[in-house]
């Protein structure tokens, strides 16, 4: 009589004698689904790593409770399925993929509170701001392009700011 084989062992030669047949049996088990059944041979070698005794019966009895095994493994999965909402394809998930995000919705409504608050100051206040935030020009550039004084693009920019941010408070943004 030979030493007991290691489990690695085992689980090796249960798989290169099996294995075909097994995967051919948990493929139309499983409806022709391919990688549905490798889950269940992977499910099923699991459990004959987990089962050492299954071995004794020689390799009829192993085959046989292999296929019994990958029977039930793929009865479950398919229960499992039935009782989870139907899985969509690709093509949904690239099309609830390509709508906006949150962040994407909360940058527009910000976009529309901020311009909606320009709106409410008074012109002089609101060039100054459109200048050197949103043209990004620098207080001489937008003094020159206003045609005012660079100390008066400063004075301006500081009071409009703090108008803005009072519109933007009272009109329930945040602070």
């Amino acid at each position: 009589m030979g030493a007991p084989e290691r489990a690695e062992e085992r689980l090796r030669r249960i798989y290169a004698e099996h294995g075909a047949a097994l995967l051919a049996f948990a493929t139309r088990a499983c409806g022709g689904d391919r990688q549905r059944a490798e889950d269940v041979v992977q499910e099923v070698l699991v459990r004959a790593w987990r089962h050492p005794e299954v071995s004794e019966g020689g390799p009829q009895g192993e085959r046989a409770w292999l296929i019994t095994v990958a029977r039930n493994v793929a009865i479950d999965a398919f229960r499992a399925q039935r009782a989870r909402p139907t899985e969509v394809g690709g093509a949904a998930l690239d099309a609830v993929a390509a709508l906006p995000g949150d962040d994407e919705l909360d940058r527009a409504v910000e976009a529309w509170t901020v311009a909606a608050a320009l709106d409410a100051l008074p012109p002089h206040h609101r060039d100054v701001l459109v200048e050197t935030f949103f043209r990004g020009r620098s207080v001489a550039e937008a003094a020159q392009v206003l045609g005012i004084p660079a100390g008066t693009v400063k004075s301006r920019a500081f009071h409009a700011l703090r108008s803005l941010r009072r519109i933007l408070v009272e009109g329930g943004a945040r602070a």
